[in-house]
């Protein structure tokens, strides 16, 4: 499947050489005239290549497998360091799955003819730099050599340079949404207070899913989970839903997390008519005229609170809850157009219906936007930091 170029500095391209030989040769020229190496990950389906299945899907799955195999041992051997796919519909994802474990911030660069919403897909799940054609990938001709010119310049002027062990500052992961944003504005300020680096997840489905991978990749010391409001969404048939694996990562990883209820009063929707017709008698309130939130009731938070004390029960590090009496989320507050302290208690309750004795969970009383609210999780936060520094200089 790998043809190699030998190079220490070489850019891997990805492509279906049955198919799109033209259009990869092209590009390893522009890339090799910028004074680097290319290596080839052939993902195509002919006679000659590596992958045999009678099943198109069990088909494009085992050479996603493959090619997955053969950048990793690319990456790892530090034979690559940009890596630029050349595809149509079926080639970007291969694509998206060959480049599934490179790093954060490792060049990847997309040329695709993939319609629309499998870009937005790829987009949603990792760092891919992508460059629509529009037109179709037919050969070399006044269209396509512009696309793939400027695609080949781009990618030969990338280069991964990975931080040196023990160069970096501590790194935390906040969940944040625009009705908690007073509290994440103000952990990130204490934070930096004590020279820790805060990286800001947006909790809207695409931002969650991408912070556990990059928390199962290693890149981050603890989680801070503010912001859970994407649970709501996986239990409602939201559209910020992260999948299933929220909340899972830190959990695997032993990595100190603190998790908070914040925007759980809410399921996100569309335009209003986007909103399930179960739903139609609800409490609705239009954020934008395309976000429409739901407020979610006692029943629904309770089982928002059970599922998130399930998803704690296998931490392997320590994990701390805390519960704001006061309000989860701007729109949960005294006068708010979501203000339920009843629906508040009951994610407390079913959180502690479930929640395994070794996660503690703090009552505080004040509102998750409050002063208070940051600078106990902070607190909390920095404390289990250095006591894993302690254990490290001991060791």
């Amino acid at each position: 499947m790998t043809e190699i170029k030998s190079s220490d500095e070489a850019v891997a391209i990805v492509a279906t050489l049955d198919t799109k030989r033209a259009e990869a040769s092209f590009v390893a020229e522009v890339i090799r005239s910028r004074g680097r190496e290319i290596v080839f990950v052939d993902v195509g389906t002919s006679e000659d290549g590596a992958a045999r299945s009678n099943d198109p899907a069990a088909l494009l799955a085992e050479i996603g497998r493959n090619a997955r195999a053969s950048v990793n041992a690319l990456h790892v051997d530090g034979r690559i360091t940009a890596i630029v796919g050349i595809a149509g519909g079926k080639g970007s994802g291969v694509f998206g799955e060959a480049v599934a474990d490179l790093p954060y911030g490792f060049p990847k660069l997309l040329v695709s003819s993939a319609r629309p919403a499998l870009l937005a897909d790829l987009a949603a799940r990792s760092d891919i730099i992508l460059y629509p054609t529009i037109v179709d990938l037919f050969g070399i001709n006044g269209f396509t050599s512009r696309i793939l010119r400027n695609a080949a310049d781009a990618i030969a002027a990338m280069r991964y340079a990975p931080q040196q062990p023990g160069s970096r500052r501590k790194i935390v992961a906040i969940t944040a949404f625009g009705v908690t944003t007073p509290a994440v504005n103000r952990c990130v300020r204490l934070l930096s207070g004590h020279s820790i680096e805060a990286i800001v997840f947006p909790a809207n489905g695409a931002g969650g899913r991408k912070m556990e991978s990059l928390v199962a990749a290693g890149e981050f010391d603890a989680v801070l989970d503010l912001t859970t409001t994407e649970l709501a969404d996986e239990v409602l048939g939201g559209t910020a839903t992260a999948g299933p694996e929220r909340l899972t990562a830190a959990a695997r990883k032993g990595i100190p997390q603190l998790i908070a209820p914040g925007a759980v009063d809410m399921v996100n929707f569309g335009v209003p008519s986007s909103v399930p017709a179960r739903f139609c008698d609800r409490k609705l309130y239009a954020h934008t005229p395309y976000t429409t939130l739901m407020r979610t009731t006692e029943f629904e938070t309770f089982e928002i609170g059970r599922v998130t004390a399930q998803k704690l029960a296998n931490a392997k590090g320590p994990s701390l809850v805390i519960w704001p009496s006061d309000g989860v989320s701007d729109y949960d507050r005294e006068g708010g157009v979501f203000h339920d302290p009843a629906a508040n208690r009951a994610w407390l309750a079913g959180l502690r219906s479930a929640l395994p004795a070794s996660v503690e969970c703090q009552e505080l009383h004040c509102h998750i936007n409050d002063p208070a609210f940051a600078e106990a999780a902070v607190c909390w936060i920095v404390s289990q930091i250095q006591n894993e520094e302690t254990r490290d200089a001991d060791v």
